[in-house]
Formats: C-alpha cells, sequence, structure tokens
C-alpha cells in the first residue's frame, strides 16, 4: 500500500475533541492565515489560490482560482457557500462543518477579502442541524473575536456572513438553483447562459459559488503559499482531499489522502483506510465519486485518485464519495434504488429528467420485483439514450442541469457489467439475493 505522508490539511484538527471550538482553533494556528492575508493585497491572495491550483472539492472540479478571476467587477458582489452536500453517501463537508467550523469560517472571509466582498452566505443543508448549530456558534463567535464583522482585525476590511439552512432539496447542491432557494424562491436551476453566477447570480449580481471543502484549504494555503499546496498531488489534481467511504468495507469513514500519489486499491484496502471487503466477500463494483458517477469494476482499483486520471477512464471523483458493493450485492436492486432517489429529487423543469426518471424507476422496480421482461433491458438503454444520447461519459446536456443526464449512470453501469443478473431477475421472476 503506498499512503504518502502528505500533510493533512483540512483535518489535521479532528484529533482532538474540542476541536470546533474557538479555543482550539486559536491554539492550532485559527486565523493566523487570516491576519496574513489581510497584509497582502487582495489580488496576491487570489494569486496564491491560483498558484495552488485548488480544484473544486464541490464536484465539478472547477479550479478556485479561475472560478474567482471570472467574477465581474461591480459595486455589488457576493460570495455563496454550498454547504448543501445532498449526494446520498456523501458525508465529508458534513465532518468539516460539525469538527471545524471555523476553518471554514476562516477560509470564507479570506476569500471574500481576496474577492473585495463584503456580503457572504453559507448555505447549509436543513437537515444538518447539528452542523448549523455548531457552525452558527462558531460564526458568532468569530464576530466576538473580531474574524468577522467592521474592520476585522484593524485592516479595515469588512464582512458580513450569514448562515441560511436550506430546505432539503438534492437539486439545490446545483449552484444556480442554490442561488434561487437563497432567494426565496422554489430551487429551480437557472438556464446558462445567461446566468453565469460569476456575471449574474444572487439578486442578478456577480457571485461566486464555492464548496465548504474548497473554503476549508483556503488557509493552509496563504500560510503555507499556492506553491506547497500544489506540490502535492499531481497534475491539474494537486493538493490532498477528503473521500467519504462508505458501503461493504470493515471501516468506512472520511479519510483526507494526497491526490494522484493514492489509489482506489490503497483507500479500500490499507489496513489504516478501508481495511478491506467486509466478511469473507469480494468487490463487484464501486462508485468513484457519488451516486451520479459511472460505476467501475474490480479491474479499475488500481486508478490513481486524479480528477483527470478518474475521468479519462470513464467516470468522475465527484462529490469525493465513493461506495464499495461486495459480491452481496443485487446491483439491480442498487441502480434501482439510485433511480428511485434521483426521480424522487428531479426538480421537474425539463421532461426529459421528470418524465424519464419516472419511467426508469418503474422499469427497474418490475425487474427487482419479479415481473420484469428481456425486452426491458434494450428498452432501458434505450430511455437512458433519450435522456443522455449516446449513453457516455460526460453525458450530453439534455436538460438545464446535470441532474437528468446523470440519472442513467447507474443503470447503464450495471446493464453493461452485470447484464446476465439482470436476465436471472427476468427469468427466476424475482431477485436471486433475497
Amino acid at each position: 500500500m503506498a499512503i504518502t505522508e502528505a500533510p493533512k490539511i483540512v483535518t489535521a484538527r479532528l484529533g482532538y475533541e474540542d476541536s470546533h471550538t474557538l479555543e482550539r482553533y486559536l491554539a492550532t494556528g485559527g486565523y493566523e492565515g487570516l491576519r496574513q492575508a489581510l497584509t497582502m493585497t487582495p489580488e496576491a491572495v487570489a494569486h496564491e489560490v491560483d498558484t495552488a491550483s485548488l480544484l473544486g472539492r464541490g464536484g465539478a472540479g472547477f479550479p478556485a482560482g479561475r472560478k474567482w478571476a471570472l467574477l465581474a467587477k461591480k459595486p455589488v458582489t457576493y460570495l455563496t457557500i454550498n454547504g448543501d452536500e445532498s449526494e446520498p453517501a456523501t458525508f465529508k463537508d458534513h465532518l468539516l462543518i460539525e469538527r471545524d467550523p471555523h476553518q471554514i469560517i476562516e477560509g470564507v472571509v479570506i476569500s471574500a477579502y481576496a474577492l473585495q466582498v463584503s456580503q457572504a452566505f453559507i448555505y447549509l443543508r436543513g437537515e444538518f442541524a447539528f452542523g448549523l448549530e455548531r457552525l452558527q456558534t462558531a460564526l458568532n463567535e468569530a464576530y466576538a473575536h473580531g474574524a468577522i464583522g467592521a474592520d476585522i482585525f484593524g485592516s479595515g476590511f469588512s464582512i458580513d456572513v450569514v448562515l441560511h439552512p436550506g430546505a432539503g432539496a438534492y437539486i439545490c447542491g446545483e449552484e444556480t438553483a442554490l442561488l434561487e432557494s437563497l432567494e426565496g424562491k422554489r430551487g429551480f436551476p437557472r438556464i446558462k447562459p445567461p446566468f453565469f453566477p460569476a456575471s449574474i447570480g444572487l439578486y442578478g449580481q456577480p457571485t461566486v459559488v464555492n464548496n465548504v471543502e474548497t473554503m476549508a484549504n483556503i488557509p493552509w494555503i496563504i500560510t503555507n503559499g499556492g506553491a506547497a499546496f500544489a506540490a502535492l498531488g499531481e497534475g491539474r489534481s494537486t493538493g490532498t482531499r477528503l473521500f467519504a467511504l462508505a458501503g461493504h468495507v470493515r471501516n468506512p469513514g472520511v479519510y483526507e489522502l494526497e491526490m494522484v500519489k493514492t489509489t482506489f486499491r490503497d483507500l479500500i484496502y490499507a489496513p489504516v483506510l478501508g481495511g478491506g471487503i467486509r466478511g469473507d466477500n469480494t468487490l463487484k463494483a464501486f462508485i468513484p465519486g457519488g451516486v451520479s458517477a459511472p460505476w467501475f469494476g474490480p479491474d479499475q482499483i488500481d486508478l490513481p485518485l486524479g480528477q483527470d486520471e478518474v475521468g479519462q477512464a470513464g467516470s468522475m471523483l465527484g462529490s469525493g464519495s465513493v461506495v464499495i458493493m461486495d459480491s452481496s450485492t443485487c446491483v439491480v436492486r442498487a441502480a434501482w434504488r439510485i433511480t428511485k432517489f434521483f426521480s424522487r429529487e428531479s426538480c421537474g423543469q425539463c421532461t426529459p429528467c421528470r418524465e424519464g426518471s419516472g419511467w426508469l424507476e418503474r422499469i427497474m422496480y418490475r425487474i427487482e420485483n419479479g415481473a420484469g421482461r428481456e425486452e426491458d433491458l434494450d428498452l432501458l438503454m434505450d430511455l437512458c439514450d433519450n435522456i443522455s444520447p449516446g449513453v457516455a461519459w460526460p453525458p450530453q446536456q439534455t436538460t438545464i442541469c446535470v441532474l437528468g443526464p446523470s440519472i442513467p449512470s447507474s443503470i447503464a453501469s450495471a446493464i453493461r457489467m452485470f447484464r446476465d443478473e439482470f436476465l436471472v431477475h427476468v427469468k427466476e421472476g424475482g431477485c436471486p439475493f433475497d
């Protein structure tokens, strides 16, 4: 196993029981990055982030520095932090929110200074009740400490940060739907163009939307330099990244690993990480980047944990969620449950997503429950092709956001990899794993 000795950037404090408190944060170098940033010009702070080549940690993997550079310069601009994290089996942001909220806040204030933004919003999934409590407490402490508010640390820079709980809609993890929700509207994604947030965002003003984990990296980058961050990892995938390992492994959890220089095999089998497949079972398949990503088989576990490497292999690192399925897994049931989730969470704006997801779910349900027909497999692939022409990755866009074209991923993966298992369901009139 090739576990590197890369420093822990966003999880360094998590060994302390009181990692969420201001006292522990200050005792471990907290807000030093902000103090340092305030002695620099905003352009110099942005340059360090650009030098770090920090890819967004929310799913799309767009470089944070480049996103900042796209912000239209107007008197009113906003910074919005996406803490919705609604992808099933994804819980890395949740960990940071509950265990090290001040790190997120410091990253927000540094980013706001670099962007010269005077108003920031942290949008948090409504079900994260404990996380909301922790983050609001940390915000109150940061205001009292002088790290947020007017004339921060005597620098002349001022910012207000508002914590906004969502209502639990998966679609609000999409950045433009999030902005609609922040404005008090239904969470419908906006058509791009013209509604690229950097030019027309929150309240019609230029807006940067960044992920929670992205923000948590900013203090370390300023303290240690963008070049030090870029020296970790390889190629475009620099630094470390959090991976939420779930499913049929001995040690599910969140692990911070150096990108590219660590593989899926390391993550799954290393004793200090996943610890291997549970019981005496073997690896059947795994999802490398959240349930909207195409699946991989055991022959791909030596792929590096890198944005481009996984993309070139036909999937994505996405939300940082790696889901392991062992030999006892019914892939028909797994794909059906994923499809059912997407069908329920579709906002309903676009016909391929609204109608297609429901049709796919009903066909998958009848196959799993013994009423399937052999021709249903071709019907499923035909429907997938209508939603995402070619059923390839990355998917072709037929809807306003990527939710619709991502729906076929699990079904197409399951049929292509385990067609015989679908046929057994049809011929035996039910699930053989029951």
